[in-house]
């Protein structure tokens, strides 16, 4: 009894290490089939997180050159990996309760204007702000309190 427990044990210890070295043989032919297939002009991404794409490949030093945003710099092919995918971004003010889209709402230019008129440009001027408590026309400030203690700016002990 207790020698077809041991079996079956080793049995589905060997099954599981031959699942798992069949997935990573598999993983590994296609990372190796990705870096052969780099072509100038394919997005990639590294592992650090740049995102570009290829300008130039050189399999014999296995490096490749990546333009990202008008710079270009080398990388180990090792490190350079698909681009993520990135999900398409619905707000919620374009879909119903079910998720659903909304029909599209033309604008038209008097909501523009209208929406425009009511953002607030008032622009702050800190120069002209008193900064000391005791100057003419300044509106006292409530005390602030930081664990306990008073931080007012009106002194609470006299030092003579």
């Amino acid at each position: 009894m207790q020698y077809s427990f041991l079996i079956i044990l080793v049995v589905l210890m060997g099954g599981m290490m031959w699942w798992q070295s069949r997935k990573a043989k598999q993983q590994q032919s296609k990372v190796k089939d990705f870096r052969d297939s780099l072509q100038p002009g394919k997005e990639v991404a590294t592992y650090s997180g740049l995102l570009g794409t290829i300008v130039s490949v050189d399999l014999e030093k296995e490096q490749a050159v990546i333009d990202s945003e008008g710079t270009l710099s080398k990388w180990r092919l090792q490190a350079i990996t698909e681009p993520p995918v990135v999900p398409a971004y619905v707000h919620d003010d374009e879909v119903d309760d079910n998720g659903n889209p909304l029909p599209a709402v033309e604008a038209t230019s008097a909501d523009t204007e209208a929406s425009q008129a009511s953002i607030d440009t008032t622009v702050v001027d800190d120069t002209q702000v008193p900064i000391d408590g005791d100057a003419a026309g300044s509106v006292p400030t409530a005390p602030t309190t930081t664990a306990g203690y008073d931080q007012s700016t009106e002194s609470t002990s006299s030092n003579n």
